[in-house]
């Protein structure tokens, strides 16, 4: 027996057709009463594009109790090895394909009710225009305060709890560091998905910054017609203008009185 003999690694190509199959196998089993797998695609070699994406990707890239085994992780997530993933409140559930299937669930704190306060009024000043209020949008200092790496709201490892179905004993498995890539590839077509899993409203960061704007006086009662068809995407018609009010003349208090006419003088008679 050859002690020294050892399985070759399975190639690209191999792994994602056994991720296929293992889609199209757990998509059969569940039927379609039960609720469809959300798999990570990934096109390409970039994991995220967004402002949102990108932020979260390079968060948990700065903490080196994670960076042994992120570039697995990439890899996994690249051949679409994640075949389900799920944010929820404080939490994201797994499907990764591996060796066999695995199940990863991950525990994130809520994020404290003093460092939301915090967040929410140091972005209340930073709103861009009144234009992108109405519209619902964040303006880019809103969103860098958001995902400040200290004072935003990523979580920190601390905040974290990783479980793995696999036999590796390391805190991040690769199964779980392709999971937290696939979350910020997920972030690039609903970042909102941020607030959900931190479990605060990111609502309430437009509520607190109008009611800044029209204590501060500075909130405008009335939006150009241009600005409104900006947020409503409609052209509104100019109102026409008034038709002018037809007046009475002036009629006098007192009536005229009518001029005394004099006595009509008789013919003189002829001699």
């Amino acid at each position: 027996m050859n002690w020294w003999y050892y399985e070759p690694k399975p190639s690209v190509r191999e792994r994602r057709a056994r991720a296929a199959r293992e889609a199209q196998r757990l998509a059969k089993k569940r039927g379609p009463s039960n609720r469809a797998l959300a798999p990570v695609t990934i096109a390409g070699r970039t994991i995220a594009s967004s402002f949102w994406g990108k932020a979260w990707c390079e968060n948990i890239e700065s903490y080196r109790d994670y960076e042994y085994r992120l570039p697995r992780g990439r890899s996994y997530l690249r051949n679409g090895a994640v075949l389900d993933l799920v944010i929820d409140p404080g939490r994201i559930t797994a499907l990764v394909s591996g060796t066999r299937l695995y199940e990863v669930d991950i525990r994130i704190k809520p994020l404290q009710k003093t460092h939301w306060q915090r967040v929410k009024a140091e972005c209340a000043g930073q709103i861009g225009s009144l234009v992108e209020l109405l519209a619902g949008k964040l303006s880019e200092p809103v969103m860098r305060r958001v995902t400040d790496r200290e004072q935003g709201l990523f979580p920190k490892p601390a905040q974290i709890e990783m479980r793995c179905s696999c036999p590796d004993w390391a805190t991040m498995c690769k199964h779980v560091a392709a999971v937290m890539y696939g979350v910020g590839a997920r972030l690039d077509q609903a970042p909102e998905l941020l607030f959900t899993l931190r479990q605060v409203d990111h609502e309430e960061l437009i509520e607190q910054a109008a009611r800044l704007e029209v204590a501060r006086g500075s909130a405008r009662k009335t939006i150009a017609r241009e600005e409104l068809s900006d947020v409503f995407g409609i052209e509104l018609a100019r109102p026409a203008k008034p038709a002018a009010r037809r007046t009475k003349a002036a009629q006098p208090k007192y009536p005229a009185k009518a001029k005394a006419r004099a006595p009509a003088r008789k013919p003189r008679a002829r001699p």
